[in-house]
């Protein structure tokens, strides 16, 4: 009997450094359960970064192996999912100027996300056609693998609905070459840093994968609680508490049945209830980190991963695009 192939995703992560606990329960996690039902490729989308960091891309190598170094250790196989580098398929390129020539320009100014990151980042000017242009290329390295899903959380899927659009207008001038992706919506938990606000290395209220226990328990020690709870003799409420919302995501049921009953009856206080939540976030993270040390010790073992991953990605992507050349009628 014939084997039916796995269905196909594709998902990525900008080289902006180390990752932190929000990129572990809000992707890593769900892409390391896929692997085992999907063919999934996995991308460190470098060229994304250069959008907003053109200016400087000095860093952009380093990130590049912090990234994977996390991916890494939190589970991702390259035994399991195709795990490269995206400016080592050039293919991605040449499809993204491909769609280019098809796509109203109306349609990429009218993307949520341009105005938006363009106010929250007033000190770069991203006034280029690169930035622009962010929903093309992110078209291109879904379709170029001709994957069936992209895993996304309800914020994202916007950016899938584009997608689709273009391809819609692609394969309407040049026949049916791509599958229109779906929208894996996956739960998405929100994940906040140490001063209540969704966690982000930019907001400094990050914990970071690479953390040391006593790093962990030092940042918890200052994250911000239900602000009713001004005494330990004040009884709180967990639903308005950031520190419960990390329970929720680390910690057991029992632990979580503690801290609900120790909170709203004030039997434990806020030191209380951050160390227990610690004992959980260490407990999870010591593991990826023992391990993540291990490979950063050979950065070479690391690149070449990426670079047997971006192997295998570039005959997937050319088989790809000597379709579009025969349908564009510039195969020479």
């Amino acid at each position: 009997m014939e084997t039916k192939p796995k269905p196909r995703i594709l998902s990525g992560m900008r080289p902006t450094g180390a990752l932190h606990l929000g990129h572990l329960t809000g992707a890593l996690d769900n892409w390391v359960r896929l692997q085992d039902s999907y063919d999934c490729f996995y991308s460190v989308v470098d060229y994304h970064a250069l959008t907003t960091e053109y200016e400087d891309p000095s860093a952009i190598r380093a990130n590049v192996i912090e990234v994977t170094l996390d991916w890494l250790a939190a589970g991702i196989d390259p035994a399991k999912s195709c795990v490269f580098i995206q400016s080592l398929v050039p293919q991605h390129a040449e499809l993204h100027l491909l769609l280019s020539m098809t796509t109203p320009v109306s349609w990429l100014e009218r993307v949520p996300t341009y105005k938006d990151v363009q106010a929250n980042l007033k000190n770069r000017d991203l006034a280029t056609y690169g930035f622009l242009g962010y929903p093309l290329l992110q078209t291109a390295d879904i379709i170029i693998y001709k994957a069936n899903a992209v895993p996304v959380g309800e914020d994202q899927a916007p950016h899938i609905e584009i997608s689709r659009e273009i391809v819609r207008r692609f394969n309407n001038f040049y026949g049916p070459i791509f599958p229109e992706p779906q929208t894996l919506l996956t739960p998405v938990p929100r994940t906040p840093g140490t001063d209540g606000r969704k966690m982000s290395k930019s907001y400094n209220n990050s914990i970071l994968l690479k953390d040391t226990e006593a790093d962990i328990r030092s940042k918890l020690k200052t994250m911000v609680t239900d602000p009713a709870r001004q005494r330990k003799t004040d009884k709180g409420d967990p639903g308005k508490c950031p520190v419960f919302d990390l329970h929720k995501a680390f910690s057991t049921k029992e632990t979580r049945d503690w801290a609900t009953h120790g909170c709203t009856t004030a039997a434990i206080g806020c030191i209380e209830c951050k160390s227990k939540l610690a004992d959980h976030v260490v407990a999870r993270i010591e593991p990826m980190r023992q391990k993540r040390e291990e490979l950063a010790s050979r950065p070479d073992t690391v690149m070449d991963i990426l670079k047997d991953g971006s192997a295998r990605a570039r005959k997937v992507a050319q088989a790809t695009m000597d379709e579009v050349h025969r349908a564009m009628k510039i195969a020479y």
